[in-house]
């Protein structure tokens, strides 16, 4: 997956408390293959676009924001089911961060693993970056994992934590496949060491 490291990026504001993992992806596209040239569209399908197929004027649609790769979140960003795919339809939209001041824990884990980067702030900081994002559309915020800051577009800078193992992964971008890999050469020292003292086995 690929690693995070720094981002400067356009950041779209959502309004939405309790986005859940429906909104971000209805239930009925889950068994659309990530390799669907149309993937892209499931993201907040229904809020941004009719029944006919036809765009809204909800926010992610506006023109400022079409190389956005940061959101801006309300509370609770991604409750409700444990759906992997909303986070590979933030992906497929070129995605790498998303900003809340909480997020659905199981969500939270997924991001991680799929190698998006998920920002707690706190609901006051959320809110004032998303008021200056409505005031200067198509502004950009600065990630930097390392240091673990949010810049604005105010320029001011906000801290965040992060459990130290998933900055880690974030960074060197590590699956859990290469997680395990990052052990092998003690996965294969243990099995010779097993093989060798338990050679009835096999």
């Amino acid at each position: 997956m690929q690693p995070f490291d720094k981002l400067s990026a356009i950041a779209v504001p959502i309004d939405i408390p309790n986005c859940d993992t429906d909104q971000i992806i209805p239930a009925r596209f889950l068994r659309r293959a990530k390799d669907d040239p149309t993937y892209a569209r499931f993201l907040l399908h229904d809020l941004r676009f009719q029944a006919d197929g036809s765009e809204t004027d909800f926010i992610f649609n506006q023109v400022f924001y079409n190389d956005a790769q940061i959101l801006v979140c309300d509370i609770n960003w991604g409750c409700g089911s444990s759906r992997e795919a909303a986070v590979s339809a933030l992906i497929a939209n070129h995605i790498r961060a998303v900003i809340a001041p909480t997020f659905g824990d199981i969500h939270y884990s997924n991001c991680i693993k799929n190698g998006l980067l998920p920002v707690r702030l706190s609901a006051a900081n959320c809110n004032h970056i998303r008021i200056q994002l409505h005031e200067s559309p198509g502004a950009s915020l600065t990630i930097d994992l390392e240091k673990q800051t949010v810049s604005g577009p105010d320029r001011k800078g906000y801290m965040f934590d992060i459990d130290p193992m998933d900055k880690i992964r974030l960074l060197h971008g590590l699956d859990d496949i290469s997680m395990t890999l990052e052990h092998q050469a003690e996965i294969k020292a243990f099995e010779r060491d097993y093989r060798k003292k338990n050679r009835w086995i096999f």
